[in-house]
């Protein structure tokens, strides 16, 4: 069990040191042969050690995406075990990047794999779905502010489509802003156990100003965002919360371990300087 005082102040401590940029680990085939490395077991794993070797001690959050991870099967999730206790050890916030989001004692056995200290998974923080409904990720949230752990909630993904459901009316609100409502409501005990998952590629259109939490800003680089778009897109939202996150733009660096540290850097940088 982790001793500290919430998420939000480890969080806050992190990021005071290394600053406003989650690194992502997305080491999709693409990207594997980019870096002249073959499309197996054992180029994921290469690809894997040079981004903890390179991340790990500069960025304040990573996060890797554990789709690219799971076409490998059970030598994958190997791979995927050793970047998650590498980047921890060196210091970073983990975002297991799973999406998850079920019901019952299913979403109550997602929350031991991705949040529980008796998992070989075990992150800081994982991606959840609320789209069964926001309490259905009642386990999650719970096992979450109990490690001090937590749970990053879809409410407007950078997808197009998702805007056909995102934007939708549930009552005077849109069903985005009634996530970003429940999850402010989480947050009133000053833990900030519940962040927000907002994409940075477009203007949402949602108040978060109460929300008191992290908000993981997907799309910069190679989605289209950049740097100078974050005060604009998340103009109202308290800047210190908004963690913007590149994964190609930055991995695209490698396999370089200078290059890819110096890439991330840089656009590290540019964030600092834009949010103020």
């Amino acid at each position: 069990m982790i001793d500290a005082s919430g998420f939000g102040d480890r969080y806050a401590r992190v990021v005071a040191e290394r600053g406003r940029l989650c690194a992502g680990i997305d080491p999709h085939a693409a990207l594997l042969e980019e870096w002249g490395l073959p499309v197996t077991v054992d180029g994921l794993s290469r690809f894997a050690d040079i981004c903890v070797d390179s991340l790990g001690p500069v960025a304040a959050v990573i996060k890797p995406q554990v789709a690219f991870f799971e076409p490998f099967g059970a030598a994958g999730f190997a791979v995927l075990e050793r970047v998650i206790a590498g980047c921890r050890d060196a210091g970073a916030l983990v975002v297991a990047d799973a999406k998850r989001g079920d019901i019952g004692s299913t979403m109550a056995a997602y929350a031991q794999a991705w949040l529980s200290d008796s998992s070989p998974l075990c992150a800081d923080s994982v991606t959840a779905s609320p789209y069964l409904g926001y309490e259905s990720l009642r386990p999650a949230l719970d096992l979450a502010r109990e490690g001090s752990r937590g749970v990053f909630v879809l409410a407007r993904t950078s997808n197009p489509e998702g805007g056909d459901i995102q934007r939708a009316r549930a009552g005077e609100q849109t069903v985005a802003q009634s996530i970003v409502d429940a999850a402010a409501a989480e947050n009133t005990d000053g833990t900030a156990t519940v962040g927000l998952v907002v994409g940075a590629t477009r203007e949402h259109g949602l108040d978060l100003a109460e929300l008191r939490g992290p908000i993981l800003a997907p799309g910069l680089g190679a989605q289209g965002a950049t740097a100078a778009d974050l005060p604009v897109v998340f103009d109202g939202a308290d800047p210190a919360w908004v963690l913007p996150a590149s994964s190609r733009g930055v991995l695209r660096a490698g396999p370089d371990p200078t290059s890819l540290r110096d890439a991330f850097v840089r656009t590290r940088d540019e964030v600092e300087a834009a949010l103020g």
